[in-house]
């Protein structure tokens, strides 16, 4: 196999995560174990936790009251059927809603937004890496606050930061000059390729924008890739036989 196969429905009747053998290439868990639980809930998160990931993914913005959430959309209309910018709401506001489950599409308890100090407590109580997703544009004092709690968890160690906003990595640089951040993306050129390593930033592009040469070239310029999301163990398998460092996916770890 040199191609990828075609991408597929996760089924609805998933009960477990699926593997591949015998890989170099570290697994995270997109949005937590999302193939299984509700994307980036605690549910999520600890089935992502009591499995072999090597790093959970999840995405962080803030309340229209400053704190930090794990959340993916900018707005509840997907998840909670209401048009509510995040960015227009509490978090008090926010804990009112509960989403609905993965399987039945009923409503539970449990299935609340979670903050970002609770997803950093579930990887540290599980000895996973925080894969954090910086949503939309971070200010230098939105990098410093939450650069604060997670120091507060004492856990910055383990913690990988993504964005496709630049401007938010650029941000992040100024505070911490040489911890691992990926660039999320989908076309990679030499152009993106000479900024990322003047700013020390790897990578984290689609998979389908992937060749096993484009792979050879990124490493011969020291960087890191990480990619996004690959649902199909034969995709995985090829990334992994490429040499890829780190594969995220909604269930194979």
């Amino acid at each position: 196999m040199d191609k990828f196969v075609p991408g597929k429905w996760i089924s609805e009747t998933l009960r477990d995560s699926m593997k591949v053998p015998n890989k170099k290439a570290k697994m995270i868990a997109h949005r937590g174990l999302s193939g299984l639980e509700l994307e980036n809930t605690n549910a999520a998160f600890v089935a992502a936790g009591q499995r072999s990931f090597y790093g959970i993914e999840t995405d962080t913005q803030r309340t229209k009251d400053g704190h930090f959430i794990a959340f993916h959309d900018g707005e509840l209309d997907r998840m909670m059927g209401v048009s509510i910018k995040i960015c227009d709401i509490t978090l008090e506001e926010l804990r009112k809603y509960q989403m609905k489950d993965f399987w039945e599409k009923r409503k539970r308890s449990d299935l609340i937004v979670p903050t970002l100090d609770e997803y950093i407590r579930i990887c540290k109580h599980y000895e996973k890496v925080c894969i954090l997703e910086i949503k939309d544009y971070f200010s230098d004092k939105d990098i410093e606050d939450m650069l604060a709690l997670i120091k507060e968890e004492d856990y910055l160690d383990n913690v990988v930061f993504i964005s496709g906003n630049w401007d938010s990595l650029i941000n992040l640089r100024k505070q911490l000059p040489d911890h691992p951040a990926q660039y999320i993306c989908g076309k990679v050129d030499d152009e993106l390729i000479e900024k990322l390593v003047e700013n020390k930033l790897d990578i984290d592009p689609y998979f389908e924008c992937l060749t096993e040469e484009l792979v050879k070239k990124l490493h011969n310029a020291g960087i890191v890739i990480n990619c996004w999301t690959v649902n199909e163990v034969e995709n995985v398998a090829l990334l992994d036989k490429w040499g890829v460092d780190m594969i995220t996916s909604n269930f194979i770890e």
